[in-house]
């Protein structure tokens, strides 16, 4: 909703750079796409590298708290 609210005061104030902004948005958005992707997996990579490191203390036994649960 501010996103809009945003853009509406930017059609007011200058409306050729919001009809510009209103165009190429999807543009920049298939561009951002791979950007996104990659992100996605880095982090599904890390979340399984950290799996791996803390194993050894779940097969002892080791259960985190809800404090240092995350």
């Amino acid at each position: 909703m501010f996103t809009f609210l945003l853009w509406c005061l930017l059609f007011i104030v200058c409306w050729p750079i919001a009809l510009l902004a209103l165009v190429a948005y999807p543009f920049v958005w298939l561009i951002l796409l791979p950007f996104r992707i990659v992100g996605i997996a880095v982090g599904g990579v890390l979340e399984l590298l950290k799996a791996i490191l803390f194993l050894p203390a779940r097969v002892l036994g080791y259960r985190p708290t809800r404090a240092t649960a995350g």
